[in-house]
């Protein structure tokens, strides 16, 4: 699997959900070794995670090769995923 990095750290939905990702990590250790991150109360801390979780989502599925969330007009010809460059 070849992965284009600098391509991907361009696309700014790319690194929102990478953001979102390790904020969502940073509680998930936190949590672990016992430090309370509940920002409010624990309503609005899991609606800070369900946001947090539709970014990373968002973000994973956007093609980086176009400007915002849609598909490059090559991509949407596609019938089956494309095989890889050789």
């Amino acid at each position: 699997m070849k992965i284009n990095w600098k391509v991907r750290f361009k696309h700014k939905p790319f690194l929102i959900a990478l953001f979102a990702l390790v904020m969502l990590l940073v509680q998930q250790v936190a949590s672990f070794f016992g430090v309370d991150t509940t920002i409010y109360n624990e309503q609005v801390t899991n609606l800070f995670n369900t946001a947090l979780a539709i970014l990373v989502l968002l973000g994973v599925v956007s093609d980086p090769t176009t400007d915002g969330l849609s598909d490059s007009q090559q991509a949407m010809r596609y019938h089956k995923p494309r095989d890889g460059v050789k």
